[in-house]
């Protein structure tokens, strides 16, 4: 099915290479949601906006398309995107944070409620893991720190 738009190559290849890290389909609303979480550095009043900001203008393009396509084919459908963002020291804005979940349908206030300390929790924990790595990394030879790794990020990291 032809659209009449025309894309560079490069157009293509760029919009291939930025996918988010998740998709949440709700059929009977016939909605789409691009799914985001970030990590970051939250050192300054303004991180989780200059985030969001960056976030919202990675995938502003593919959005735009989905809508395009919707409208032209009047199939209904909407396109929305959702992030969430973690401050590598752990903060959270948990207003925010638990009003992103409702948008693809987590409703039962348990599981709300435990989201965003297990978000902070693994966030903590991803980042310890991290620094335990980096210090072993100047503290012995390298083949050695590639052997206490794990093999999941061994084997990705090589194969780059």
């Amino acid at each position: 099915m032809a659209y009449n738009i025309d894309f560079e190559i490069g157009d293509v290849e760029t919009c291939i290479s930025r996918r988010p890290d998740g998709l949440a389909f709700d059929n009977e609303a016939k909605s789409c949601a691009f799914l985001e979480y970030t990590r970051a550095k939250d050192t300054n009043e303004d991180w989780a906006t200059k985030m969001e900001e960056e976030k919202d203008n990675r995938y502003s393009e593919h959005l735009s398309f989905i809508k395009h396509l919707s409208r032209r084919e009047e199939s209904g459908w909407k396109a929305a995107q959702i992030n969430f963002t973690t401050g590598v020291w752990g903060s959270l804005r948990t207003n925010q944070f638990l009003s992103r979940l409702e948008t693809p349908g987590v409703k039962n206030k348990n599981t709300m409620e435990t989201f965003p300390n297990r978000t902070v929790q693994k966030t903590l924990s991803m980042s310890d893991m991290i620094l335990e790595f980096f210090f072993i990394a100047l503290n012995s030879k390298v083949e050695w720190t590639l052997q206490t790794l794990p093999t999941e990020i061994t084997n990705n990291s090589m194969e780059k």
